[in-house]
């Protein structure tokens, strides 16, 4: 074989093994759409955001705990696009501003009435719209004011739910805590575990991992495995130079921004977690800087134990 050849050969091996840059830049592209939308969490003033492919997981549990419905494509949006409310800080890139959201769920159901628990479809929908706007609320913190479902067909009688063939259009699969790792290193070989000017960045890493029911950090929409982002903003709202101007103020005094982004156990309300851990993070530097806060994960996990 010739040079050209075994260098062909290794490469199309290191790319069938995951590695490589092809196969780095495959899973750079599938990273950054994975995350799918960015939905306010919260009211205006709470400058917390969560990601689709972290709530999409939840509210899907919860479907398909209602009995006789097998959920399948299930989407968040804004309820009514042109109501919506300017944030407290600056979003995140590509954020919906926040705003009241809707819930689309395609689902099949159980038509067999001998089956445990068998209601008709009506009632059925009633309690999985009922179940899926009380989870909305009650566990992440969403401001949810439509639930629109569609029933796609009727479960196969051969076949549990669990059985029943996937949605060709659900969302991506989460990226686990292992694969977030792998991948982030991959990306960025060689590259030192910390940034530069990365001190004031570890006493915010500190701050937020000691907050009740964060489990880790995450980096989804930046540099891969960096969660923590400081910059500047202006009154504009933007993060750069901060040389913008608010209306009838006259110029805006630069103002540093953090945007932290997190994952979160399951057992605590998101919405709760996301809001100590802007406290947290806004705490832990002396010029006390407006903080956005990204949950891009709810994870099944136990907390972090608490250091003595």
């Amino acid at each position: 074989m010739t040079a050209d050849g075994r260098a062909a050969q290794e490469r199309h091996a290191a790319i069938s093994d995951g590695h490589g840059p092809a196969a780095v830049d495959r899973r750079a592209v599938r990273r950054r759409l994975a995350p799918g939308r960015v939905l306010p969490l919260g009211g205006p003033r709470d400058g917390t955001w969560i990601t689709e492919q972290a709530a999409g997981p939840v509210l899907r549990g919860v479907a398909a705990s209602v009995p006789g419905v097998c959920p399948g494509r299930l989407r968040l949006s804004p309820a009514r696009p042109g109501e919506s409310y300017d944030p407290a800080v600056p979003p995140p890139p590509s954020a919906l501003p926040p705003g009241p959201l809707r819930i689309d769920v395609e689902f099949r159901v159980s038509a067999d009435p001998l089956a445990p628990a068998s209601a008709p479809l009506p009632a059925t929908a009633d309690r999985l719209r009922t179940a899926l706007a009380r989870a909305a609320t009650e566990r992440l913190g969403l401001t949810v004011t439509e639930v629109d479902l569609r029933v796609t067909g009727l479960l196969d009688l051969g076949l549990g739910p669990e059985e029943e063939p996937g949605d060709p259009e659900e969302s991506p699969a989460p990226v686990s805590a292992a694969q977030d790792a792998q991948e982030s290193s991959a990306a960025s070989p060689g590259a030192p575990e910390r940034l530069p000017g990365d001190d004031e960045e570890a006493r915010v890493a500190a701050a937020v991992l000691a907050v009740p029911g964060v489990t880790r950090l995450t980096g989804v929409l930046g540099a891969p495995g960096r969660a923590i982002h400081l910059g500047t903003t202006g009154s504009t709202g933007t993060t750069g130079t901060g040389a913008g101007t608010g209306p009838g103020t006259g110029p805006a005094l630069p103002r540093r921004h953090l945007r932290v982004e997190i994952a979160v156990a399951a057992a605590r309300r998101t919405l709760d977690v996301a809001r100590a851990v802007r406290a947290a993070a806004g705490g832990a530097l002396p010029d006390h800087p407006s903080v956005a806060v990204l949950v891009t994960a709810v994870e099944q996990a136990e907390e972090r134990a608490e250091e003595d």
